[in-house]
């Protein structure tokens, strides 16, 4: 801008209007060593859709007894007997739909029994129990994601 030009707030304002009236995000003016340019900032919002379950997953399953039902998601985060998940993949209680599952709450288990499988990139990764305990809590459930570090369940 030249030095002996005065700034036009006016016109500031007018190009302002201009970009709110119409789809612009910006405009730019350029008169001599005068040069203008309105801006307004754009919003993107990634919006993450859950992938559908399969078509046999949509199927009618009894419901297990009350007792024997998993507790919500990442409800265990915290807890000091948490078993988290060692990568992201989809998590599987049972070896095959109409199996009996790995483990139910009250279940006890040793060191390096099949605690559940998680599959990742077509390939099923056994989870072991890394040490000793009763099963407590469940905060999976069958065929659900789970993300690297979140609490499956609960060993004490």
């Amino acid at each position: 801008m030249a030095k002996n030009e005065p700034f036009d707030p006016e016109l500031v304002r007018e190009l302002a209007r201009m970009v709110a009236e119409t789809d612009l995000t910006e405009i730019e003016v350029e008169k001599g060593d005068l040069r203008i340019r309105v801006a307004r900032k754009i919003e993107t919002v990634s919006v993450q859709v859950a992938p559908s379950a399969p078509a046999a997953a949509a199927a009618p399953v009894a419901a297990p007894p009350a007792a024997l039902a998993p507790a919500p998601a990442k409800s265990g985060a915290g807890h000091p007997g948490a078993v988290p998940s060692p990568m992201v993949g989809t998590a599987y209680l049972r070896p095959s739909p109409d199996a009996k599952p790995f483990i139910e709450i009250g279940t006890k288990v040793q060191a390096g029994d099949k605690l559940l499988l998680v599959e990742a990139m077509k390939t099923f990764n056994e989870i072991v129990a890394p040490r000793a305990g009763t099963v407590t809590a469940i905060f999976i459930e069958d065929g659900m994601p789970v993300e690297y570090g979140e609490a499956l369940l609960v060993l004490e």
